[in-house]
């Protein structure tokens, strides 16, 4: 089990009904995009980051791991955003910075500086919002919203089919490596990619073998194109909901209190 899906299951939330952490996920998720106002997304990543670290109990040690991953893509790509460059010399009053590099300038104005800090704001507070619910909410309780939604089958069979097999992948590609390291397969950086071509090439045949047993494993079980779940019971919260609507309240006050309009 992974340890984001271990969090997922063991966590103060887990109990919470799965309707009220997507309607708070999702719908905060969408005011974050249509707003765009730096302050707003500060808001919701400070609200989201409190509820998984103080009131899920998700270490913040792990959480800040989670948070590097998207930060990396996401420093490496804002650089083109905030440095522009120009071959003449550019008169402007918004430029807060600049330097030459022979007939070439590179500056930074404050256009580009907002653009760079409401894009870190919003991926910060969209990457929290997914991280909520996928850290508080099993794969099957969001399934069960789904179905419940009328959502087709199918739809639903190729979730959990992807889902399961993110944890077949993983299982034989650890299997696989261990063999290669215990007959020194990584050895030199020469002999690691040859190890890690072979890998790849066994790792996709040892899976299709696994597509097949599950196969006859559902045809055995009287499978017939739709996969049937045990729905847990859940119980909503008059409480939850109505911090749901605070928390809504005060992003509309914010959003509209510093210059946005609804």
């Amino acid at each position: 089990m992974l340890l984001i899906d271990k969090y997922a299951y063991f966590n103060g939330l887990r109990n919470v009904h799965p309707v009220e952490k997507i309607t708070l996920s999702l719908c905060l998720l969408l005011f974050i995009l249509i707003a765009k106002a730096p302050l707003v997304s500060l808001f919701a990543f400070i609200v989201m980051s409190t509820f998984i670290v103080v009131v899920a109990r998700i270490p913040l040690s792990y959480y800040m791991k989670l948070l590097a991953i998207p930060m990396f893509f996401l420093f490496s790509g804002i650089v083109t955003i905030l440095i522009s460059f120009t071959d003449g010399q550019t008169f402007n009053s918004d430029v807060i910075w600049s330097t030459h590099i022979g007939d070439w300038q590179i500056f930074i104005s404050k256009e580009s500086l907002n653009r760079s800090v409401n894009l870190v704001f919003m991926v910060l507070s969209s990457v929290s919002c997914l991280y909520f619910l996928i850290l508080t909410t099993p794969l099957t309780a969001i399934l069960q919203v789904l179905r419940k939604l009328k959502l087709p089958p199918l739809f639903i069979e190729l979730i959990t089919l992807t889902y399961r097999f993110i944890f077949v992948f993983l299982e034989e590609s650890v299997t696989i490596y261990q063999s290669q390291s215990s007959r020194l397969g990584y050895i030199t950086i020469r002999q690691g990619m040859k190890s890690l071509g072979l890998l790849i090439s066994v790792l996709f045949l040892k899976v299709f073998e696994r597509t097949k047993q599950l196969t006859i494993a559902m045809n055995s079980r009287g499978y017939e194109e739709e996969i049937l779940f045990f729905d847990q019971s859940y119980r909503y919260s008059s409480v939850n909901w109505f911090t749901i609507a605070i928390i809504f309240a005060g992003m509309m006050i914010i959003y509209v209190q510093f210059g946005g309009i609804l």
